[in-house]
């Protein structure tokens, strides 16, 4: 019998929570339907009430992880420029554990969005929402004289992610070569390679 609607946002609050310690323990290769009701102590029929497949509960799953990235603590972002583009930047690298662990759950969503055209196109989504919010940091740049006049701005966007996640990757790969102030150093240096001039460290 389905849940009666006064207990559905409670019990489905109670899933979320469960699914999240799943995707902080074992990422997504760990996610299964049978997994999250064994977390709760429920039935997997139970369970399929609310996600009647596995691709409806990774659905809610990249949700939960969107909402946790949202909320998580930021650094100091300077108001504008290159400078707030470094803050943006050091802000999706894997600088402290909790990064760290982050980050590996995005990682092993990977696999799952390659191999299904839906989750496929909405990581597509999520990194053209990414290149949208750094733009307006390299368009006051350019504004401030920091980038050329002649800077391809959707260029550079792509550029920056593409540098920061290469770098989110080999962090996780292999920490012991890319520990926090190597990233720090590694991001920094392309920052200082695409200004006409200044320091933009804090």
């Amino acid at each position: 019998m389905p849940p009666a609607p006064g207990d559905r946002d409670a019990r489905r609050e109670d899933v979320s929570q469960a699914v999240w310690r799943i995707l902080a323990g074992k990422g997504f290769g760990g996610l299964t339907l049978r997994a999250v009701a064994a977390e709760m102590g429920v039935s997997t029929g139970m369970l399929m009430h609310y996600f009647p497949t596995k691709r409806d509960l990774v659905g809610h799953a990249l949700h939960l992880l969107e909402e946790h990235t949202a909320a998580r603590p930021r650094r100091h972002r300077p108001a504008e420029g290159l400078a707030a583009l470094r803050a943006v930047l050091l802000d999706i690298l894997p600088l402290t554990p909790d990064g760290t662990a982050r980050n590996r759950i995005w990682v092993s969503s990977w696999d799952l969005a390659l191999a299904d055209d839906g989750l496929h196109a909405d990581q597509a989504g999520r990194y053209a929402r990414m290149r949208s919010a750094i733009r307006p940091h390299l368009e006051a740049a350019r504004r401030q004289g920091e980038l050329p006049a002649s800077a391809d701005l959707d260029r550079l966007a792509a550029d920056a992610i593409a540098v920061t996640h290469g770098l989110v990757v080999q962090a996780l790969f292999d920490p012991g070569r890319f520990p926090p102030d190597v990233q720090t150093a590694t991001l920094d240096a392309f920052l200082a390679s695409i200004a006409t001039t200044g320091d933009l460290r804090d």
